[in-house]
């Protein structure tokens, strides 16, 4: 167990040991089974988590909300569009203003490009922890809650098989941060896992890497299919997600025609 996690950023996973997120998991069962049982846990208490959001949300920020009134903290919801963030206060000044009224920063920004190295700056200027409640690149907290879930369901991920399926959805076209942050955890636990989509929705290629390196290191597998049939054969646990393609033009014409 590696318990020196004090003041650590939570931007992705991939800057985090493979000890450190066993950490993090056996504390979030710990918690999950004092809260059944209604053992108290008010670890947080007399603390305020920032909780800014550039993009609306409604389980990631539930969960968020739900998870400090649990521990006995305060989750304080802004939005970007009623802060001076509009008038120009910058990511250095957010950094600075909220590290001294909060115990920890928590921001969703998906644009394409910006969300990332807004919370990296936000993160260099801030004295407390940020939380990404979503980038464009990263989802790592839906991610360690999945994989916690397949634990629950399945027991011991190492082995398993694990097909993330691209789904198709009417909606807006979603970033592509929860199956990319899937396959690069899923492959730190040595899970079999297999990206099944179109050819026309590709994740980031340096992700992609990323996710076979990691594969290979804990003796897991990753391949990408796009035959349906063959991603779900056998599969230990489907993950159906949708995503968009990503962004290579901002013409509107051109992307019509994409």
């Amino acid at each position: 167990m590696q318990t020196g996690l004090r003041g650590r950023d939570m931007i992705t996973t991939q800057e985090w040991t493979k000890d450190e997120i066993d950490t993090v998991m056996d504390v979030a069962f710990d918690l999950k089974r004092k809260q059944a049982l209604g053992e108290p846990h008010a670890y947080l208490r007399d603390k305020v988590l920032a909780m800014l959001f550039f993009f609306s949300s409604t389980r990631t920020r539930a969960s968020f909300e739900a998870g400090m009134a649990q521990l006995g903290g305060h989750a304080m919801f802004m939005e970007s569009r009623t802060t001076q963030i509009s008038h120009g206060d910058t990511a250095t000044e957010i950094g600075e203003i909220l590290g001294r009224y909060s115990a920890g920063i928590a921001i969703r920004q998906v644009d394409w490009g910006v969300g990332n190295a807004y919370q990296r700056a936000v993160a260099e200027a801030s004295r407390v922890p940020v939380l990404n409640m979503q980038c464009e690149i990263y989802h790592p907290h839906q991610i360690l809650a999945d994989v916690m879930t397949i634990i629950e369901k399945k027991g011991d991920p190492r082995g398993r098989t694990l097909n993330v399926s691209y789904a198709y959805a009417s909606s807006y076209q979603k970033p592509l941060s929860a199956p990319q942050s899937l396959i690069l955890l899923a492959t730190r636990f040595g899970m079999n896992v297999r990206l099944t989509r179109p050819p026309e929705f590709k994740l980031m290629p340096e992700i992609v890497a990323q996710a076979e390196e990691n594969a290979r290191r804990s003796k897991g597998s990753f391949e990408i299919l796009e035959d349906f049939e063959d991603g779900f054969r056998d599969a230990d646990v489907v993950y159906a997600k949708s995503w968009g393609a990503m962004l290579t033009t901002t013409d509107d014409e051109k992307s019509a025609a994409i």
